[in-house]
């Protein structure tokens, strides 16, 4: 990904997205056999489908979640501000099935024996099935949240919901989605001129 002017964007370097290939690639990964896989696939689901932050996850309640209508009450942030999300369809196939064989707890993702998820086992499950995946990006969970960012700006044109969305409380923090989708599409549009005039 490209680098803008610092004092025009923020940030020295524009965040790390996945493509489409990427994810799927991603979400192949864990086994939904198994516990621990199909939970890992549910919260990689949930953080490119909602951008929810990391703690976010981790410290989801299983009354937070409505598993019909897809809702979901989520609270971060520095200001602890409660936002609404959704998860799709697919995802809530899955949470289903996750909560067959997830042990009795408050929490919606939590370990084998019902405590909550440490936050570092996700960074490094992250980390870990994308290497699987061959994905040769520095993967962390915010790589998903800023992957979710990018692609809902990039459908809606709309700045102030991703801002709702990720729960930013300052407009600026979520201006980079702007710079971020400008790159890429100036990137397609250099190799798509690039292919026609080998063509």
């Amino acid at each position: 990904m490209g680098t803008l002017n610092n004092q025009e964007t923020g940030y020295r370097k524009l965040p790390e997205i996945l493509t489409k290939e990427e994810q799927e690639a991603l979400l192949s990964i864990p086994n939904p056999k198994a516990p621990t896989g199909i939970r890992n696939l549910c919260m990689l689901r949930i953080m490119l489908e909602a951008g929810l932050r990391l703690s976010e996850v981790t410290g989801l309640k299983r009354e937070d979640v409505d598993l019909e209508s897809g809702e979901l009450k989520v609270e971060g942030g520095k200001e602890k501000k409660r936002r609404t999300l959704w998860a799709g369809k697919e995802s809530l196939e899955l949470f289903k099935k996750w909560l067959q064989v997830s042990p009795e707890s408050r929490y919606f993702f939590p370990t084998l024996k019902g405590g909550k998820l440490d936050n570092r086992y996700v960074r490094e499950m992250v980390k870990r099935l994308a290497g699987k995946a061959h994905i040769n990006k520095n993967i962390s969970p915010h790589t998903l949240r800023h992957t979710f960012a990018a692609e809902l700006y990039r459908k809606t044109s709309n700045i102030r919901l991703v801002q709702k969305a990720l729960g930013h409380s300052s407009l600026s923090a979520t201006m980079i989605y702007t710079y971020l989708v400008n790159d890429k599409i100036e990137d397609d549009l250099q190799f798509f001129r690039s292919r026609r005039a080998a063509a």
